[in-house]
């Protein structure tokens, strides 16, 4: 995970200065997206007192937003919108990420909306009913290992959302990473094993609505692209990482 650095600024503002305030930070907000220096930007009201405000701005870097954004064409147009309220300001801090940090269960986990261990249990079962009678992929896992189906399970079920169990009995991406190299993987062949994986899935009973299918397909195409790129000839290994950790993306589950 990149440390970003996350700038705070309080500002205490009027109430009847509340509307040009506002204003002001909407106009100078098109600067603080026009630059590749800032990650993203939100400013909120206080609920108990609306005098309170805070903006929050993620960047690249402390020196990013220092020597980068501060000394950028952009600035002085941002610095223009907002100038009359630099005396408002409370507080204004750079914050460096620790390692206390999660995710609630308002929204849940891809791994929990498709079913948890027993979906993803269902879905390689039927993957690789399908693959091993294909003639394009057959030859690929010739002498599959009988736990294959299960490990690939796990791994999928940790790259969802839930447990870490492949991590803890098998390794961590480097190790999935390990079983591709080598293997001349082809465009056709990794093309087929989309298509039969969302076949499976359907097969499986796995969620079909759009948002889960969109992040489901998303991983699978990342995934099956980086396993042609590393079973190519010119690879190279990766260091050690984690399991990648995949989630909803642009369109949470509805829940309406």
């Amino acid at each position: 995970m990149t440390a970003h650095t996350v700038e705070y600024i309080r500002y205490r503002i009027p109430e009847q200065k509340s509307a040009e305030f506002l204003a002001a930070y909407t106009r100078a907000a098109a600067q603080l997206a026009a630059s590749p220096h800032c990650v993203d930007y939100e400013l909120a009201r206080c609920e108990e007192d609306f005098e309170h405000y805070v903006l929050r701005i993620t960047w690249t870097s402390t020196e990013d937003h220092v020597e980068g954004f501060r000394k950028s064409e952009l600035f002085p147009d941002f610095l223009a919108e907002i100038r009359s309220y630099i005396t408002h300001i409370e507080e204004m801090r750079h914050y460096k990420p620790t390692t206390v940090r999660g995710a609630g269960a308002s929204v849940p986990t891809l791994y929990a909306w498709a079913g948890g261990a027993e979906a993803f249990g269902r879905l390689t079962s039927a993957f690789y009913d399908k693959v091993l009678k294909d003639d394009l992929l057959a030859p690929l896992f010739a002498n599959l290992d009988p736990a294959h189906a299960q490990h690939v399970a796990l791994w999928l079920g940790e790259v969802f959302g839930g447990p870490p169990a492949y991590s803890e009995t098998q390794g961590g991406h480097g190790h999935m990473v390990a079983k591709h190299m080598g293997r001349g993987i082809t465009e056709p062949q990794r093309r087929r094993w989309v298509n039969l994986i969302q076949d499976a899935a359907d097969e499986a009973g796995l969620p079909t609505d759009a948002e889960f299918r969109s992040a489901f397909l998303a991983y699978v195409e990342w995934g099956t692209r980086l396993a042609v790129y590393f079973s190519g000839p010119d690879a190279v290994a990766p260091a050690e990482q984690p399991v990648p950790k995949w989630n909803w993306g642009a369109a949470p589950p509805y829940q309406g």
